[in-house]
């Protein structure tokens, strides 16, 4: 049963809506159509197949001339398969009488719809019943016959599986288990042997020597029982060998065993030929009472942090993007004015999906150059699609700048967030009341977690915040270490309880001490882990469930392509599975790190937003503590499009 059908303006004015004109209908649980607006049209998710929230399945189209969409709401489980078709029927009939200054279509379309309606139910039964008729027996009865058309008995068809798994078993042919037709080693299906079998079945290699075992009409085997073995002296004599040389060879390679040298121990090299010392190659710095490093303070002194200055985009990127387009220029003139002038104006007006898939596929390929995972381009490609597709093309345009101008506005739609997350004022406002605003950072092994948290912290210190650190990663030998470092250089406390400990508990005990001693940011740190290992994930999931931190930012590395989508994919879907309240706490912002390595390879920002929909709240772009910065969307777009 259908449950709605909306037709609305791309502006949002509802037009037309199947409950409001039929009656009757209770109103949809959850807005499903409004989740819909939210997370696929809005999020250039409108090349999916169709979407699904709660018990409810949606499908729309769209007539972007006109800038109407169309769509229809249904229970999830009945699997409607008119739906498409009635879309595309109500989009025809609707497009005809839409007039841009009426507003209501009740009395207008209302009966057109009902007919419609009908019709398309009918024409789905009728589908139905034509599936449902059954086949033609007779279409099987040839099964089991041979190419005589004579009936074969179990025994020639066991005899010939048996002659094919043979023939596999010589390692001379892959075969796929069909024995019976082409990987038989030349037998037919009835037992007989095939024209070529002696010469497929020859024995060409002295270690492959096994004979082909011929299988009469009964289905028995004729030959010697010892067939298939080796033959000992044909391989002595094909290898040119003698009685006991084998024997001969092994007592030498024993002999070079046993005089081989021990392995020499690495020594400390020796200069001017002066007498070596005995000293040790450690050149780190004393340690003091705890077993640590004595380290430099180093305080808040690095100067700004890139966080708090505006990137503006280089004068060099404009002056290439200036000469790529002289030259395309020049290029289109060498291909002629004239004929190239004749195609804007007499072309096709109205863009057609054949049109679009040439420029596309250009797009395409330039956005996974770029290091956008490849499903996140197939997407974004089928969505402006989806969106041009019907559009009128104006005069003296190109297809392919009408393409590049809807893709890059798609490209700043998706990379510019969708909620506005700013930390210092969440910070005062979790002061005001009395409680420290806790950040937990999560990601893979290796992406810089610890060193990344180490630059948020100085970029806070430098709003005068008070800030301490949270060693919850007691699984990777050394982490403790590596934040203590960090502690003692920016000179703020770290909370630690060693390390084989519940990383949950560390994490409460230390907003609980920061809570007594009045501390404005709480930073913790977790342990890296891939997103299929459950263990981990699972303590992951506890502790942020545990402890309701006021932000989870993910660390991901800039240097990652297709895995992204399945880092994020993963590590949500198991946040949500694992989570013990109905409400799952699932990833709030990202963390980009290894920027200063990837040239113009930033499609890893693009697959992140994309599949998360949460921003790119910090970028890592150095070593030091001050190269933290925002994320520049225009200059990434620009760069993924160039």
């Amino acid at each position: 049963m259908l449950e709605e059908l909306l037709i609305f303006t791309r502006g949002g004015l509802i037009l037309w809506s199947s409950c409001r004109a039929l009656g009757g209908a209770a109103l949809l649980k959850g807005s499903p159509i409004d989740a819909l607006i939210r997370s696929c049209l809005l999020e250039e998710r409108s090349g999916d197949a169709g979407f699904t929230k709660d018990a409810y399945a949606l499908k729309w189209t769209f007539n972007n001339d006109l800038g109407l969409v169309f769509v229809a709401v249904y229970q999830r489980m009945l699997h409607l398969l008119y739906v498409d078709g009635l879309l595309a029927a109500v989009r025809k009939e609707f497009s005809q009488i839409y007039n841009p200054k009426r507003v209501s279509y009740d009395d207008l379309f209302t009966e057109t719809f009902r007919q419609l309606h009908l019709e398309a139910e009918a024409r789905a039964e009728a589908m139905n019943k034509s599936k449902q008729q059954p086949t033609n027996p007779s279409s099987g009865s040839g099964a089991g016959r041979g190419p005589a058309g004579k009936k074969l008995g179990p025994n020639a068809r066991a005899g010939g599986g048996a002659a094919g798994k043979k023939n596999s078993g010589s390692g001379k042919d892959d075969s796929d288990g069909d024995s019976g037709k082409e990987h038989n080693g030349g037998f037919t299906a009835n037992g007989t042997v095939a024209k070529g079998g002696q010469e497929n079945g020859a024995i060409k290699d002295s270690s492959r020597a096994a004979r082909a075992v011929v299988v009469d009409n009964d289905g028995k085997e004729n030959g010697d029982p010892n067939d298939g073995a080796f033959d000992v002296n044909t391989l002595r004599k094909k290898t040119g060998g003698k009685k006991g040389g084998g024997g001969g060879k092994k007592n030498d390679v024993k002999k070079a065993a046993k005089t081989e040298p021990k392995k020499v121990v690495k020594q400390m090299r020796v200069w001017d030929d002066k007498p070596p010392k005995n000293e040790k190659l450690d050149f780190t710095d004393p340690a003091d009472e705890r077993g640590g490093e004595v380290i430099e303070k180093v305080l808040t002194n690095q100067g700004d942090s890139m966080m708090d200055k505006d990137e503006d985009l280089s004068s060099d990127s404009e002056d290439e993007e200036d000469e790529e387009e002289e030259n395309a220029g020049a290029g289109q003139k060498k291909k002629g004015w004239f004929s190239s002038m004749f195609k804007s104006i007499a072309g096709n007006n109205v863009l057609e999906k054949s049109d679009l898939q040439p420029a596309l596929k250009a797009l395409k390929d330039r956005l996974m150059t770029k290091n956008v995972a490849e499903e996140i381009a197939e997407k974004l490609c089928e969505s402006v699609a989806a969106s041009l597709e019907g559009k009128k093309l104006g005069s003296f345009t190109r297809i392919s700048s009408t393409v590049q101008t809807a893709m890059e506005e798609a490209l700043l739609r998706i990379l510019t967030p969708r909620r506005s997350i700013d930390i210092l004022r969440d910070v005062q406002a979790a002061k005001e009341r009395g409680k420290p605003y806790v950040v937990v950072f999560v990601g893979v092994n290796g992406v810089g977690k610890s060193t990344n948290l180490a630059k948020v912290a100085y970029w806070l210190l430098q709003h005068n915040l008070s800030v301490m650190m949270a060693a919850c990663d007691t699984f990777r030998s050394g982490a403790v270490e590596q934040l203590r470092t960090h502690a003692r250089r920016l000179e703020i406390p770290i909370f630690e309880k060693g390390y084989e400990k519940d990383p949950a508990v560390v994490a409460k005990e230390a907003i609980q001490e920061a809570t007594r001693n009045k501390s404005d940011v709480v930073l913790v740190d977790t342990a890296g882990r891939m997103q299929d290992n459950e263990p981990l994930m699972r303590a992951l999931s506890k502790l942020i469930n545990l402890n309701k931190p006021d932000l989870v930012l993910f660390v991901g590395e800039a240097l990652v392509g297709n895995d992204a989508v399945d880092q994020l994919n993963k590590f949500n879907q198991k946040l949500a599975d694992l989570s013990t309240v109905p409400t799952a706490r699932l990833i709030d912002g990202i963390l980009l790190t290894k920027f200063d390595t990837i040239d113009d390879k930033v499609g890893a920002a693009l697959s992140m937003v994309y599949i998360s929909g949460s921003p790119v709240m910090f970028v890592g772009c150095g070593q030091s503590y001050t190269d933290l910065k925002k994320l520049n969307v225009k200059s990434i777009v620009k760069t993924l499009l160039k």
